[in-house]
């Protein structure tokens, strides 16, 4: 893996379905993709419209998920936002938000995006699936 990156991550339809404020239904495999990226060293921030308590709330419940956040809202973990001299803009590498052009990708696909080294080549696929009928066959033979 190259350097880890650090990766913005929206709440509200992106980890959950929109039911803001409350917290909607998880939108699939999106604990189990943000926990991997967290095993390969990324830093995620959370980046949400939320504050106050339905922020809390979202921490929270993204704790209980396995999912604990490098920053919120903010850059890095001690940045202090002053209206006056700071800019809402986080840095960031990657920003994953349902607001994108195109709406968001599967968690899968936004997986292999970060990964691009990890997916199967089409080359491997086919091997896969030819390993895969070969032993089918087998089977049936045997019966």
């Amino acid at each position: 893996m190259d350097s880890p990156l650090k990766i913005a991550v929206d709440f509200d339809g992106t980890i959950v379905e929109h039911k803001y404020p409350e917290i909607g239904k998880e939108i699939m495999f999106a604990f189990q993709t943000l926990r991997a990226l967290q095993e390969q060293k990324h830093q995620l921030i959370l980046w949400t419209y939320r504050s106050g308590k339905e922020l809390d709330d979202a921490v929270e419940y993204c704790r209980r998920n396995g999912v604990e956040f490098y920053a919120i809202n903010s850059s890095y973990p001690e940045e202090e936002f002053d209206e006056d001299y700071d800019s809402r803009k986080i840095d960031a590498d990657i920003f994953i938000d349902d607001r994108n052009i195109g709406g968001l990708p599967s968690w899968g696909e936004i997986y292999q995006m970060i990964n691009p080294r990890e997916a199967p080549s089409l080359e491997e696929e086919l091997k896969s699936l030819s390993q895969k009928k070969r032993s089918l066959f087998k089977k049936k033979a045997a019966k």
